[in-house]
C-alpha cells in the first residue's frame, strides 16, 4: 500500500523561509528544521546535565524535527504576519492544527500513536523546541548581518529578545557559550 507521509515531509526542501526579507543566502525549511533539532537537543542536554532538569534530549530533538512539518501544506507564513494580531494568530493556529492532523492521517493507523507526541508535545518539550526555533532565527539573522544585509537587524533583536523572555537557563548558556562561535571563520572554529 502506498503511503504519502514521508513524500510530503521531504517537500520541506522546497519551502523557503523569510519570504518578506531579501536573503543573501536562502534558507529552506529542511535546513531550518535540522538546525533547530541540533539546538533543541543541546538545550535539553544543558538543562539535564547542568540544571538537573527532568528532560529527554532525544524526545526534544525528534519533536524539533517535526515542529514545522505542517508547513508542507500551509507554506511558511512570515512571523510579522503570523503574529500581527490575536485574530490572525488564532486563525493560523487552527490552520496549522488542521494541517498537522492531515499529516497524521497519512500515517498508517497502527503507527500513528507513536507520532502524536511529536505533533502534540508536552509544555516542557515545547518550550525547548520554541527556544531552539528562536535560536535558529537568531543565527540566520546574524549570518545575514555578517554578509552585510542590514535588513535582518530588527529580526535579530526580536529573536534575541524572545529567547531572553523565555527565562530558560539552558538558553542563557547556549547564548553565551555557543552562539558567539557562529561569527568565527572555519579555521578559527576547528582550532
Amino acid at each position: 500500500m502506498k503511503n504519502n507521509y514521508y513524500a510530503m515531509l521531504f517537500r520541506m526542501k522546497y519551502i523557503n523561509r523569510w519570504a518578506l526579507m531579501r536573503n543573501l543566502r536562502p534558507e529552506t525549511l529542511s535546513e531550518h528544521t535540522l538546525e533547530t533539532a541540533f539546538i533543541a537537543h543541546c538545550l535539553a542536554i544543558i538543562a539535564k546535565n547542568r540544571f538537573s532538569e527532568e528532560i529527554n534530549p532525544d524526545r526534544v530533538a525528534v519533536t524539533a524535527l517535526f515542529h514545522d512539518t505542517a508547513e508542507v501544506i500551509t507554506g511558511d507564513l512570515p512571523t510579522p504576519v503570523k503574529y500581527y494580531n490575536e485574530d490572525i494568530k488564532s486563525a493560523y493556529k487552527n490552520i496549522e492544527a488542521t494541517a498537522e492532523n492531515k499529516l497524521l492521517e497519512l500515517i498508517p493507523e497502527d503507527l500513528r500513536d507513536a507520532f502524536i507526541p511529536y505533533y502534540q508535545p508536552d509544555e516542557k518539550v515545547e518550550k525547548y523546541v520554541k527556544a531552539a526555533d528562536k535560536f535558529s532565527a537568531l543565527i540566520k539573522c546574524r549570518e545575514e548581518l555578517s554578509l552585510g544585509n542590514k535588513e535582518f537587524a530588527s529580526a535579530a533583536k526580536s529573536a534575541e529578545k524572545a529567547i531572553k523572555a523565555l527565562k530558560l537557563p539552558a538558553a542563557d548558556v547556549f547564548l553565551k557559550e555557543f552562539v558567539p562561535a557562529f561569527e568565527t571563520a572555519l579555521d578559527e572554529s576547528i582550532n
